[in-house]
């Protein structure tokens, strides 16, 4: 009813002022009409001599009678501005000058003229038509013919009535028909709100019914089920690790550039050394081929990839060798605590490896040149089911709302153009698919930066 009442509104408010603009323009068509014949029956008397009484007479007699007709008021003067016949009672107004009323000015100068304005005597608007009697080819008088603006309001008025009528007329029909229709409508909106109350709880099977109801709703759950289809689709895209593989590549091709650059360096000087390090650049690209597998394995899974049982002691010593020549490189340090014995945890394909660089990495990064990272590997102090890897620095840290959101993916705690978001992101998936838990706490002792823990789960 409100949809309607404003298109009423919409409708009916320009089509009301349309309506009295054309009865404007009608009346000033009547009256411009009406002033021409009337001034034609006039140019005798005002042309002859002004004292003849008998065609004076008859003059206002004419006015007289067309006011009485037409309901107009009617004013014949003669080439001075003078008043010689109205259509006023008793003839009150003969013998008043109009010379100075602007249509009369007009009139008297040879122009027809007609229009609207404010009129002092009647204290409102006038609707008037001025033309001049002519006789020959001189200009003997004028005569106007006028409406006030109030008989054009009423005019209009049973107009805009019936317009109320059939507006009020139509609300009302409107009301019973989306009364009826409302109520054959609820029934089938409570049900597809139960469909999206559904799949918001992770039901993405669910799907309404699209063949049943009225067509307006039926598109409703035909787009729903759309949606949904659409959102799985997104879903399962989202778990293909696209954006998180390219985050992760980063990381062995950066490796590997330093590496052939080094060999570069070196294959004038020292083949030896040179062949070494293109021998270091080779582990990393059969590194690169299986964290890509990796990642496969873990999209194909959607996050319950199959666990396997590694030695994360292992890892921990090869990811921090690894990593010692870009630490060097940027001035910085790398130490390894309590990865001297095997330490067998449950973890998805390359999760291990792939966590460490991306905190190794993050620590560099956050840190700048002179930063010490400390990489220590024990078990749990409070869960004999479980190992604790920390990687500490001595960077910056976080503070405890950017903590909160670090995992966030896409999320980057500074302003700058580095880095996509994605590696915490990254830790706290594979982590979570390997059944572990990613934490981030405020460093303590002399390192004072950032604490990163990875709680893996023992086999």
């Amino acid at each position: 009813m409100a949809v309607v009442v404003i298109a009423l509104l919409v409708q009916d408010i320009p089509l009301a002022s349309y309506l009295r603009e054309t009865e404007e323009a009608r009346l000033t068509t009547a009256l411009e009409r009406d002033a021409f014949v009337l001034a034609g029956r006039s140019s005798d008397a005002l042309d002859g001599d002004s004292d003849d009484a008998a065609s004076l007479a008859a003059v206002r007699n004419l006015a007289r009678q067309y006011a009485a007709d037409s309901g107009a008021r009617l004013v014949i003067v003669d080439a001075d501005g003078v008043a010689v016949a109205t259509s006023d009672e008793g003839d009150a107004a003969v013998g008043e000058s109009y010379g100075s009323r602007p249509e009369f000015r007009t009139a008297l100068g040879g122009s027809p003229t007609s229009g609207e304005r404010s009129s002092q005597t009647l204290g409102g608007e006038l609707l008037f038509a001025a033309v001049p009697v002519i006789s020959g080819d001189t200009t003997v008088g004028a005569v106007r013919v006028s409406y006030d603006d109030r008989q054009v309001t009423e005019a209009t008025s049973s107009k805009i009535w019936s317009l109320a009528v059939v507006g009020i007329t139509t609300l009302l029909l409107a009301g019973v028909i989306g009364f009826i229709l409302s109520r054959s409508i609820t029934r089938r909106l409570r049900l597809l709100r139960h469909a999206t109350e559904r799949f918001a709880r992770g039901d993405r099977a669910v799907r309404a019914d699209a063949e049943s109801g009225a067509p307006e709703v039926r598109s409703l759950a035909g787009s729903f089920n759309t949606m949904a289809a659409r959102i799985d689709d997104l879903i399962a895209q989202q778990r293909a690790f696209a954006g998180d593989a390219s985050h992760q590549l980063r990381s062995p091709l950066t490796a590997v550039r330093l590496r052939l650059e080094h060999a570069r360096e070196l294959v004038g000087v020292d083949p030896e050394g040179a062949t070494q390090r293109l021998d270091v650049a080779e582990a990393e690209l059969d590194r690169l081929d299986e964290l890509i597998e990796g990642l496969l394995v873990l999209s194909r899974a959607e996050d319950a990839a199959a666990v396997e049982t590694v030695d994360a002691g292992a890892i921990a010593r090869e990811r921090v060798e690894a990593w010692q020549a870009l630490a060097e490189e940027r001035e910085s340090v790398i130490e390894l605590d309590g990865a001297a014995d095997p330490l067998l945890v449950s973890a998805v394909p390359t999760a291990v490896d792939q966590v460490l660089d991306n905190l190794i990495d993050n620590a560099l990064r956050a840190g700048g040149p002179g930063t010490r990272i400390r990489v220590s590997l024990a078990a749990a102090p409070d869960d004999a089911d479980a190992v604790d890897l920390h990687v500490i620095d001595n960077g910056p840290g976080m503070t405890a709302e950017q903590r909160a959101r670090a995992f966030d993916r896409f999320w980057r705690g500074r302003n700058d153009d580095l880095g996509s978001g994605l590696g915490l992101a990254i830790v706290a998936r594979l982590v979570r698919a390997s059944g572990g838990e990613a934490t981030l706490h405020d460093a303590v002792g002399e390192d004072l930066g950032l604490d990163a823990r990875v709680r893996w789960r023992r086999p």
